[in-house]
């Protein structure tokens, strides 16, 4: 439905609603025959409007799909999908995974140096912390960006409430500091100094 369209049809719509307000029981014919003329213009309207067929079922995956009267969605397609999840669930007729070798794992190839997934991936991450007065705690997700892990540092101390220090740690195997802003002080958590 183009701009065009969608006033006009505002516009015939509004036009029978006040009709409707207008109605009462010593409304004459004329005044009826005038309604009637508005309403087939709304409806011719709003049949130039519609392009698509009407939905045949209430799927949003598959609103003019098969229609199953079962369904509660109406729709064969997606009641298909659920009877065959159930079935093998209750069958156990599609395991899941590689079927086990002899000694109970998964069968796989020989390799002289291993199969990928049995080496574990490098991670390669961003922790942003900051000093809380005793120790440095995380302060943000970790991030996969280096940048993106300085920008939300940079936020941070920008902030209503920054803290005294912050740094960004490289989280790769081991932890390697990169930069530390700020001095992260020891602050004594008792008030007045324990005294």
């Amino acid at each position: 439905m183009n701009h065009a369209q969608l006033t006009a049809l505002g516009r015939a719509l509004r036009l029978v609603g006040e009709h409707g307000e207008a109605l009462s029981s010593q409304t004459p014919d004329a005044r009826l025959h005038e309604v009637k003329a508005d309403l087939k213009r709304a409806l011719d309207l709003l049949e130039d409007s519609v392009s698509a067929a009407a939905p045949s079922t209430r799927c949003a995956e598959h609103p003019n799909g098969p229609v199953d009267e079962d369904a509660p969605d109406l729709c064969l397609l997606c009641e298909t999908r659920r009877r065959a999840a159930r079935r093998s669930q209750v069958n156990d007729t599609y395991p899941h995974g590689r079927p086990p070798g002899a000694d109970g794992t998964a069968e796989r190839a020989q390799s002289r140096y291993g199969v990928r997934g049995d080496r574990p991936q490098p991670q390669q991450r961003w922790l942003p912390e900051l000093w809380n007065g005793q120790v440095w705690q995380l302060c943000g997700t970790p991030r996969r960006d280096k940048r993106e892990a300085e920008q939300y540092l940079a936020a941070q101390r920008r902030g209503p409430r920054p803290a005294m220090a912050y740094r960004l740690v490289h989280e790769f195997t081991d932890y390697e500091v990169l930069r530390i802003w700020g001095e992260p002080l020891k602050v004594d958590i008792e008030p007045m100094g324990n005294l």
